[in-house]
């Protein structure tokens, strides 16, 4: 409680109001086609699109979608400089050491990919590997002679660096870089010999580029590639604001389960995606 007119009593009734009626969404902006910008700057994409349907499921109606750089987006999500994270991240053991995840929305299965006429086209192996279910060691083995001493392209801090830094794929040279336009362009370039990403990120280059972009060996998911892409939540606490972030997270669950029952989010991912990659 607190005296009506006192600097307490105003603070406490600003800050109530702001946590119940502003939403602030991250995004990176730059992995299509979950996310990205236009010419003129406009956040478009798959989440994009997601994300503003949730916030009218829940009734907020000061919803922003901000543009966050992928290097910074756990730590300013825990500096508070907005509320939830919807990048293309994928839930792992990792990262819920320091956020929470709402259910999953979506899949994202990894591939390695390079450019049409490399020696590395001949690795195709139409396997899909679920590290969680155990690996296929022979197909495995067949991507470690393949790979051995190439340069691979990947974007930093994420599930695919942490598996190329793993070895179960033998030794390579890992390049990273901030961006996956970056690994896009510099594979297109010759500047790395193959990439390993979301299988979409590729394609989506592929058909926007008109570059002979292949992919090659099996896909990943799994594992160190986590369960699935969720929304990034700070983890809640006793205090208003992790009061407030644990029901924030409930709010996202239910209005996820709504656009999931609707047919919404199978409808968006295969306007963005190409096929139904809801989960």
């Amino acid at each position: 409680s607190c005296l009506v007119g006192s600097e307490m009593c105003i603070r406490d009734r600003v800050t109530s109001n702001t946590y119940a009626d502003n939403i602030k969404i991250a995004t990176e902006g730059a992995y299509p086609p979950w996310n990205s910008k236009t010419s003129d700057g406009k956040l478009i994409g798959f989440e994009v699109d997601l994300a503003n349907i949730l916030c009218g499921y829940m009734k907020k109606h000061n919803c922003t979608i901000v543009e966050q750089d992928w290097d910074g987006m756990i730590p300013a999500l825990k500096a508070k400089k907005y509320d939830a994270i919807m990048a293309g991240m994928s839930i792992t053991d990792e990262r819920k050491k320091v956020i929470t995840f709402s259910q999953g929305y979506a899949d994202e299965v990894a591939s390695f990919a390079v450019m049409s006429g490399s020696n590395l086209e001949g690795i195709k192996t139409p396997v899909a590997i679920n590290l969680s279910k155990g690996s296929n060691s022979a197909t495995l083995n067949t991507l470690k002679k393949a790979l051995a001493g190439k340069t691979v392209g990947v974007q930093t801090a994420t599930i695919h660096q942490n598996f190329l830094d793993s070895g179960d794929v033998g030794k390579v040279n890992v390049r990273t870089y901030k961006t996956q336009d970056e690994v896009n362009l510099d594979l297109a370039s010759g500047r790395c010999d193959v990439a390993l990403a979301a299988a979409v990120a590729f394609t989506d280059y592929a058909d926007k580029s008109g570059k002979p972009v292949v992919l090659v060996g099996p896909t990943f998911s799994g594992g160190a590639f986590g369960n699935g892409v969720g929304v990034g939540i700070r983890q809640g606490g006793d205090d208003a604001i992790g009061k407030r972030d644990a029901k924030l997270l409930k709010d996202f669950n239910k209005a996820i389960d709504k656009a999931r029952k609707q047919g919404i989010i199978s409808k968006l991912a295969i306007k963005h995606f190409g096929f139904d990659a809801s989960m």
